[in-house]
C-alpha cells in the first residue's frame, strides 16, 4: 500500500490548495492507499510525495490538480 503527503506552507494560505490534492487523490484512489497526510511547511513550499519521493514540487511544475493525481498513479499499487 502507499503513503501519500501533500506538504503546504501554512503562511502562504496553501491549505486549500492541499485540501483539493488531497480529496482528489482519495477519490482517484482510495483504499488503495494506506494514508494522505497533510503536512505543514512555510517559506512557500508546496510539494507531493509518495513513499517519500517527490511526484510535484511547485517550484518545478505548474499547479494542477489533475497533473498531480496522474503523477502519483504510477506509484500506487506498485508495491503490490
Amino acid at each position: 500500500m502507499t503513503r501519500v503527503e501533500v506538504e503546504y506552507c501554512v503562511p502562504c494560505g496553501m491549505l486549500d490548495r492541499a485540501q483539493d490534492v488531497s480529496r482528489a487523490v482519495l477519490e482517484q484512489f482510495g483504499e488503495e492507499l494506506d494514508e494522505v497526510a497533510l503536512v505543514t511547511g512555510d517559506h512557500g513550499v508546496f510539494i507531493v510525495r509518495v513513499d517519500g519521493e517527490v511526484v510535484f514540487d511547485k517550484d518545478e511544475d505548474g499547479y494542477d490538480v489533475d497533473e498531480i493525481v496522474r503523477a502519483v498513479k504510477p506509484h500506487v499499487g506498485a508495491a503490490a
